[in-house]
Formats: C-alpha cells, structure tokens, sequence
C-alpha cells in the first residue's frame, strides 16, 4: 500500500487553506460573540457555580485521598515523605 500517494498536497500548498480557515473561524468567532454576548456573559456565573463539584473532584483525585486515616485527628498523616526522618 502506498501511503505518499493519497492524493493529499503537503507543505506550502496547504498554506491558503490554513489561511481561509483561520480567517472563517475568526469572523464566525467575532460574529458568535457579538450577537450572543448578553447570553454568554449571563450564564458566566451560574457556569462557575456548577463547574465548582467537578474542580472539586479533580482536587481530590477521585476521592482516592481519603482511605487509611485510620480515624485519626487532624494533624496526623499517615503518609511518608522522602527525607523525613533521614536527618543524621
């Protein structure tokens, strides 16, 4: 199977391409904002609101932080961390 030979130009061809889609995305970008701001800039702090349960799920990475606490009090840390204890 020849894999060069897929009909696809490479290199500075490609170039006005990537232009005209740059440029499309840019006027779709500025007109979605300027007709849908009011909406966009009113769901703002609702969207903050929820988006607080998810950052504080990946804090906690999945909840996987709190087994092995064994019911101690706080201040207590049951985990090790390099160079604690090596002091000589």
């Amino acid at each position: 199977m020849n894999v060069k030979g897929h009909g696809l130009k490479e290199g500075p061809a490609r170039l006005p391409v990537r232009i005209g889609l740059l440029a499309f995305l840019g006027i779709s970008t500025f007109f979605l904002w300027a007709e849908h701001k009011a909406h966009i800039l009113g769901a703002l702090p609702w969207l903050l609101l929820l988006l607080c349960p998810v950052i504080h799920l990946f804090m906690h990475r999945g909840h996987g932080g709190h087994h092995g606490s064994g019911g101690a009090g706080p201040g207590s840390d049951d985990r090790e961390f390099p160079g604690k204890g090596d002091v000589q």
